[in-house]
């Protein structure tokens, strides 16, 4: 199974992102392969193979969900630069280009 250019184009706009030619030509090449393997696993009959969830058989150990007391509020804030209305005032990360944003 093909993948055209066109296509690499369609998902790279949808993902943001951006490909020189040379870029794209490897990357439809490189997708090219992809969608030929999935095409050939498809094809692989595995009538009669079981379910497999995992392939190891560790299982995930948690911890007891125990409360515990934390920090006292006004001790961390004693280390915050700028409080407002009882929270941490950070600089803005994300600006659009507006003043205070």
């Amino acid at each position: 199974m093909a993948i055209s250019k066109e296509e690499v184009l369609h998902v790279a706009k949808l993902s943001k992102l951006r490909f020189s030619d040379s870029e794209l030509d490897e990357m439809t090449k490189h997708l090219g392969k992809v969608t030929d393997m999935m095409a050939n696993l498809s094809q692989v009959d595995t009538t009669d193979v079981p379910f497999t969830s995992s392939v190891t058989e560790e299982t995930n150990v948690f911890r007891e969900d125990i409360a515990i007391k934390g920090e006292s509020r006004d001790e961390l804030f004693s280390n915050v630069p700028e409080t407002q209305d009882g929270y941490i005032k950070v600089p803005a990360i994300m600006d659009n280009g507006e003043a205070g944003a």
